[in-house]
């Protein structure tokens, strides 16, 4: 059983917060990952910074430019992981833009994430046609591959989705861009009706924002996913790595 698997299967009820690696800088990408596991976050994923970040609103993708104008380069990424693995429990995901993944040399770059101790991998912008042969490769090396499932995506489409995903499905509580939100997104309806279609454990991002959002959001989903609100909260902070921990026990 894979790391991602066996979490969902001993968790109720997931965490799983997102940041950018090497914002606000290497050192404390490293801190805050040690200090989200300690303060409970099950599973942690790790966007690697690209010049188009897909589907991100401002505040990520400022994130990403910043770590850019540093020159972190996908193999931070894997080196701030290969470093700090043994000292962490959670799960960690990349996510990752397709053109990165090619430029780095397809499945040899998953090779090297499984190396350094990554547990799976998403793809936002990947196409059809490669999505099933990384899903493919992604089993065989132990990574967990992830689609995502929009607000608008057909039942038909869901279901394939499925079909190449492991270790669970992303699901969007909202279309557009990610971003902070006052409200709670009303997503059980749609869970109900992706549950009636699938197994896997059910994430959702975009929008999640507080303890409260998480709370409704997992009154229905397996897992709840928090980025925005994460990235301003470190990037406002004199500390990003206590800013990291303190958001990580408010949420849970």
């Amino acid at each position: 059983m894979s790391r991602i698997d066996e979490i969902f299967s001993k968790n109720n009820k997931a965490l799983i917060p997102f940041l950018v690696a090497g914002f606000p800088s290497i050192e404390s990408t490293e801190g805050a990952i040690i200090a989200m596991d300690e303060a409970g976050a099950d599973i942690i994923e790790i966007g690697i910074p690209f010049s188009d970040p897909i589907a991100d609103g401002p505040v990520i993708a400022a994130a990403m430019h910043e770590a850019l104008c540093n020159d972190v380069a996908p193999a931070d990424t894997i080196g701030i992981v290969a470093r700090i693995r043994e000292k962490i429990s959670a799960g960690l995901i990349a996510m990752v833009s397709d053109s990165i993944v090619r430029k780095s040399g397809g499945t040899a770059f998953l090779d090297r994430l499984v190396e350094a101790g990554f547990d799976g991998i998403i793809i936002p912008d990947i196409d059809d046609l490669d999505a099933v042969h990384m899903s493919t490769y992604c089993e065989g090396c132990g990574l967990s591959f992830s689609m995502l499932v929009s607000p608008t995506t057909p039942v038909e489409r869901i279901k394939w989705l499925a079909s190449i995903s492991t270790g669970f499905l992303y699901i969007l509580a909202r279309v557009g861009l990610t971003g902070e939100q006052t409200a709670p997104p009303d997503i059980s309806g749609r869970i109900a009706e992706i549950r009636s279609l699938t197994d896997l454990p059910l994430a959702v991002g975009f929008g999640i924002s507080t303890r409260d959002h998480v709370l409704s959001v997992t009154k229905s989903a397996d897992a709840a996913i928090v980025g925005s609100a994460l990235v301003r909260r470190m990037s406002d902070a004199k500390d990003p790595v206590l800013a990291a921990r303190e958001f990580v026990f408010e949420l849970l």
